[in-house]
Order: C-alpha cells, then structure tokens, then sequence
C-alpha cells in the first residue's frame, strides 16, 4: 500500500524474506545477449561506435598526461548508470539511480580516490588550483575557502543531480497516472498521449544524466593531472 507519493521508491522487493531491492542494477548484464561476446553482431557494432565515440571524448578531456586504460573505467561508468536509468523505466522494477545509496555510493569513492592521488602526487598543482589565477592577494584566502568547500561538495552534487532527476519524472508520471481514474474518456486519451510524451523525455534524461555524471567525473579527474 502506498503511504505517500515517496512510496514508489521505497525499496520493499523481497522473496523469501531475502531482499532483492537492488538486484536490478545487475539486470542490464541480461540486455546483452549471448551472440553479443561470441562474434561481431549489429549489436556489437552498434556499442562500439558508442564506446568509441566517448573514448575520444572522454581522452580529450582527461589530457594526454592520463594512464592507458582510464577511459574504460568511465565508459563502464556510463554504461552502469544508462543501463539502471533505463530499467527504471519498466513498471515494477526498483530504480536503484534514484536512491543516494546508489548514486552516492559512486561519486564519493570516485571523488576520493582523485583526491588522494591528487594530493599525495600532485601535491603543488593541488595547492594552485585552489587559487585562480590572477587573484588579488587581499581575496587570495576568500578563493581558498570558496574552492576548498566547492571541491567537497563535488561528490554530493553528483549524487543529487543523478537522484533527483530520476526522482522528478518518476512522481510527474505517477501524479498524472493516479488522477486516471477520475477522468473522462476523451481526458484519458490526452493523458495516455501525454504520459508517452513524458516516457520518450525520461528516456533522454536517463541518457543525458548518465552522460552528465560520468563528464563531471572525467573533469574532476583532470584536474588532478
């Protein structure tokens, strides 16, 4: 029974009394069928492309001074959070993205292992970029503390933006639903209409907040560098 309007996103999947609330951030491994590993397929060709593609972007922005290998990590990144934004699409699956557990649980090991290797390395690069360049003296300890609280931040920003755009098309889309019953036939027409058009809009946000969270974090693993 829904409590409120939150219900929705209350984790309570279970069988056998064993729970199952985040199981679905492991159902996108079933998207790939068994043909996708064995021999090239459309399919195969489709998310190379797509892998390529961000590989390119994301070894521009990270520079020419980063390890071999780092973009797949975000690629993988992309690929995890794309893959749960859509599965929470689907009536009844738990969107796990929507939850800071999920979404916090991959911006703050991110966030800090940058700034370990950052300031156990990189030390002096560090230390400057807490001061812009061209800064006044008298404002010099002003931009220390400004840059200091908006890289700690940085983690929880992440985690937020991920969960709360997930969150708003969610309860948009439950809100027009449950007035459905009340409506007229000609009302229910226009409101189907209306959900699918919300559908197709949660479907590109679901791609642009996964890009946007795995962007921000190759950024802020550039200025580590």
């Amino acid at each position: 029974m829904m409590m409120n309007l939150f219900s929705i996103f209350d984790p309570s999947t279970n069988i056998f009394n064993l729970s199952l609330n985040w199981m679905s951030s492991f159902l996108g491994i079933l998207f790939f069928p068994m043909i996708f590993w064995f021999f090239p397929s459309r399919m195969m060709v489709f998310w190379n492309k797509i892998f390529c593609t961000l590989h390119k972007e994301f070894k521009m922005l990270i520079g020419i001074h980063s390890f071999n290998g780092t973009t797949f990590m975000f690629i993988s990144l992309f690929t995890f959070i794309l893959f749960n934004n859509f599965l929470g699409l689907f009536p009844y699956i738990f969107t796990s993205t929507s939850h800071l557990t999920i979404s916090l649980s991959l911006a703050l090991p991110l966030w800090l292992s940058f700034m370990m290797f950052g300031w156990i390395n990189n030390t002096k690069h560090m230390f400057a970029h807490l001061v812009p360049q061209g800064t006044p003296s008298v404002l010099m300890p002003f931009m220390v503390l400004i840059e200091t609280i908006s890289n700690v931040i940085r983690p929880g920003t992440l985690a937020v933006r991920l969960s709360a755009n997930m969150i708003a098309g969610h309860l948009l889309l439950t809100l027009l639903g449950n007035t459905g019953n009340s409506l007229s036939t000609i009302l229910i027409s226009l409101l189907i209409f209306t959900q699918l058009l919300l559908l197709i809009l949660e479907s590109a946000v679901a791609i642009i907040q996964s890009y946007v969270f795995t962007i921000l974090s190759t950024l802020y693993s550039s200025e580590i560098i």
